[in-house]
């Protein structure tokens, strides 16, 4: 990044001049593209973008910052989270990498330190990370089996208030679909889930009360005005088809509200046809679907001393090309079901585009971090650059894609209302207190 931008002129007026910005995040500019980039001059003003112009024909008199051809995105949508579980990893590993283990492995740690004190600590410690890497919104689910779902809840409106000026927060209900057999346990989550603005999720697991247990949600969620997000088919198995029992359950019911599908491994699994009709089924319930790439090609097909034969995601190429709205995200930070991750979008989005062919052409690729998780949530005002917008960017040295996700760009410069934040990301020693040195 020129250095001419990490002093950027003390104003509250200037122009980011000669910029590459990904079409598909503009509104209301038109320019030939190339690969989907376009060259725009992109004015700010008060902390808001005050117009977006053809390269060198902005105001005169406002100060100049030359991008020098250098990328411009809006900060990021992270529509797949789990704030609760991360950084647990030095606390309680998953040795063998495994599914079952990470469930154990959560489930124990869980049990023994999940209090409000610990999960605060490392909400914000991730929240820290995620805001330096110029993230604007991120969605997580909290494990809400009690009585975790009043402590996580809790400890979640707090830090979303908190955090209100950074980073817009949204809340999902993560729950094995059996545990509603306890009625005034789910009564009780759902009057927690409602006060607290969220969303009913969920772990769907193929079973003969399956149907009955998809109805049972619907219809609360309906009955309390609530969306839906729900983990689905996370694993290798073709025979799991619970994408197309939920497909069928919410077209079954009528119901009006938004759906979102994450994971869906085992739908690349299945054969062509089979995989024809659930993306046809999905695609008339009007479901939206999440692929969590990292987490998903760390954990499936994961067999000891044997080699991965598949890459662990679902099929968004032919979920897009139905019409289904698609998105990828973080999932799993540093916790047994993902051992690594930052929340950082640009290292999501580099790797979506590896292990899923987003490539050749990327044209309209940048909007699985950006535009397409803000609409999926509800938030179509972030994710995208606009006049009237707050001036909340990410700027990058790099020109092309190439050089793009070459590198991580941990150079990136992050703009919040047209003021540089600082990127430091915290110490990780500070989590010595909850997790161990």
């Amino acid at each position: 990044m020129s250095h001419a931008f990490m002093s950027p002129p003390n104003a509250a007026r200037f122009v980011l001049s000669n910029a590459t910005v990904p079409a598909v995040t503009l509104s209301g500019f038109k320019a030939a593209a190339s690969e989907g980039l376009v060259k725009a001059d992109i004015v700010v003003a008060d902390g808001l973008v005050s117009d977006i112009r053809a390269p060198g024909t902005a105001p005169a008199e406002y100060a100049k910052v030359d991008m020098r051809d250098g990328m411009v995105w809006p900060t990021f949508a992270d529509m797949h989270t789990h704030l609760d579980k991360g950084h647990i990893w030095e606390r309680r590993a998953n040795p063998d990498g495994s599914f079952i283990g990470a469930l154990d492995a959560v489930r124990t740690d869980r049990e023994a330190n999940w209090s409000a004190e610990d999960v605060r600590k490392r909400m914000e410690f991730s929240l820290r990370s995620a805001y330096a890497h110029g993230t604007g919104l991120i969605r997580t689910h909290l494990d809400s089996l009690a009585p975790q779902h009043r402590i996580s809840f809790e400890v979640f409106t707090s830090v979303r208030e908190a955090w209100k000026d950074k980073i817009a927060l949204q809340a999902v209900a993560l729950f094995p679909l059996d545990s509603m057999v306890d009625d005034a346990f789910f009564a009780d989550l759902l009057r927690v889930v409602r006060e607290a603005d969220g969303l009913m999720g969920g772990v769907t697991q193929l079973n003969p009360e399956l149907d009955a247990q998809l109805d049972k949600l619907i219809r609360a969620a309906a009955d309390n005005g609530l969306d839906i997000d729900l983990h689905v088919d996370e694993t290798e198995d073709k025979q799991v088809l619970t994408l197309k029992s939920i497909a069928e359950a919410v077209l079954r019911n009528g119901f009006t509200g938004k759906v979102t599908a994450g994971h869906c491994c085992s739908l690349a699994r299945q054969d062509e046809d089979v995989a024809r009709s659930t993306i046809d089924l999905v695609a008339n319930a009007g479901i939206s679907i999440v692929s969590l790439p990292m987490c998903n090609m760390y954990l499936q097909d994961r067999h000891p001393g044997r080699t991965p034969r598949w890459r662990g995601v679902t099929l968004l190429h032919e979920l897009a090309a139905a019409g289904v709205p698609t998105a990828v995200a973080s999932d799993n930070t540093r916790d047994p079901f993902y051992a690594y991750g930052d929340l950082d979008p640009v290292e999501v989005f580099r790797e979506a585009v590896r292990i899923l062919h987003l490539d050749h052409p990327l044209d309209t690729a940048a909007r699985v971090v950006t535009t397409s998780p803000a609409a999926i949530v509800g938030r179509p005002d972030i994710g995208r650059i606009a006049v009237g917008s707050p001036a909340d960017l990410v700027l990058f040295s790099a020109r092309r894609w190439s050089e793009f996700l070459s590198r991580p760009q941990s150079d990136r410069v992050v703009l919040r209302k047209g003021k540089v934040i600082d990127r430091s990301l915290p110490d990780y020693r500070e989590l010595d207190s909850v997790i161990g040195a």
